[in-house]
Formats: C-alpha cells, structure tokens, sequence
C-alpha cells in the first residue's frame, strides 16, 4: 500500500486530493466533456486514435462467439468493431462509470445499428460486477489512468478473466526521446486546454487529462502492476514513440 493510499489522498493531475474527491473531480471531467468526446478525440490526436485502436483490435484475438468486456468504453469505439467480430452469438459489455459518457456511446451505437449482442452497464473497473472467469478478451483503453486504484481495478479485471483470456490496456505513457518529448509536452499544456476551451468550452478538463497522463505509471511500471495482479506474458507495445503504449497480459 502506497504512502497516498495510507492517509487517503490521491492525485487528481498535478493536484492531491481526498480519494473521494478525485471520483467526483473525474466524473465532472467526463461528464463535461462527453458531448463533444469524439471530436476532441479526433482534433487531439489528429485522427491517429482510430490507428491506436485499430492495432489493438487487431491484436485482440476475439473470434465468433466471443465474450469481450470494453472498460471505460465511453463512447464506443471498441465495441463497435468487437460487436462484428463475435456476431450473433457472442456478446460485448460496454461498461464505463460515468453515465453521461454511457448514454453518448448507447446513442451512437443505436444509430449505427449496433444492437443486439451489446449490453450498456454502468460500473467502476475497481469492483466490476461480473462473474470470475467470464470474459475471454478485456480492454481498457485511456481510461486506467483516471482509475482511483489501479491496482485494485487490475485485480478485478483479472478475476473476470477466462483463465487464457487476454488483458489489453491501451494508454497515454512516456517517450524516451528528448525532443518529442518537449514537443508533446508544449502541446498538452498549451494547446490542448485552448482547444478543449473552443471546442468543448472547458479548458480545465482538458488541461486535467493533459496531467493525468503525466502522473499515470511509466511502461515499465504498468508492466509490473499487471504482473502482480496475477496475469502471465505481460509485455507492451510502444506507439508513436512511447506517447501511447499498447500493455497486454494472460490470465494463466
């Protein structure tokens, strides 16, 4: 148990804050920014978000019939492409604590024709309300950095694991290279927040997310975290140099 967990603080980006607190700051965040998610997505990243996810897509394994559960799923990117892959008889569990970021991906995935092998629940990753050994492929995808616990949420994931089903957690992490780094962090302190303010009319959210990728675990570290939470394999793939880093792990 860390220092932070003992006297019941956390940090909320730059910030230190009550535990509870940080659960009421982060559902603000997203319910703030949930109506225009998608097109920050796309401004932020330049459309390479949709590469990031395909990749893990790829790389997910899920077949026909499939159990697959998206955690912090918002609005539903993941899912889309999951619910086609295990058809009609398989099914895919949205799941994301914030209900306004629930309801965004339900009405996108209605309006796509998405139905019928897709459920909607509402859910904390740190205490998923599922079976033990349920799920054959589990993904989290920029969303573990806004988890109180990390661990906690790691261990709950791996409990509803299939034993030889496949954790992927896709996340913001850390570059090695000096000069991209530089680049990346004048992007996120400067400009990001200015277009969270034009775009979404908040630039506090944004400048918030900008930090919590700064505070989240390096590769390494995540690495370990997912280790200790029972899961075998577990390796990474760095993505546009270190800025994004696909982890993946086993449940033996």
């Amino acid at each position: 148990m860390t220092d932070q967990q003992k006297d019941n603080t956390t940090h909320f980006g730059y910030q230190q804050v009550n535990t509870e607190e940080k659960v009421k700051r982060v559902a603000d965040v997203f319910h703030s920014v949930a109506a225009k998610y998608d097109v920050m997505n796309d401004l932020m990243s330049g459309g390479v978000h949709r590469i990031w996810k395909r990749m893990t897509i790829e790389q997910s394994g899920v077949r026909t019939g499939g159990r697959v559960l998206d955690i912090a799923g918002g609005t539903g990117d993941l899912t889309m492409r999951f619910s086609r892959l295990v058809g009609p008889t398989g099914k895919v569990v949205l799941a994301d604590i914030n209900d306004s970021m629930l309801k965004v991906g339900r009405d996108k995935l209605l309006d796509k024709g998405v139905t019928g092998n897709v459920e909607f629940v509402q859910a904390n990753a740190e205490c998923l309300p599922f079976p033990d050994n349920y799920f054959d492929v589990i993904t989290i995808a920029f969303g573990l950095r806004n988890v109180t616990d990390k661990d906690a949420a790691l261990r709950s994931m791996a409990r509803v694991l299939k034993p030889g089903g496949k954790l992927m957690v896709l996340e913001f992490s850390k570059t090695d290279n000096p000069l991209l780094t530089k680049a990346y962090d004048f992007y996120s302190f400067n400009l990001l927040p200015k277009m969270g303010q034009i775009i979404a009319n908040d630039a506090e959210s944004y400048r918030y997310l900008a930090e919590s990728i700064r505070m989240h675990p390096d590769q390494e570290t995540l690495k370990s975290m997912m280790e200790q939470a029972g899961l075998s394999n577990c390796r990474y793939q760095n993505m546009t140099g270190g800025i994004v880093a696909l982890h993946t792990g086993i449940k033996p």
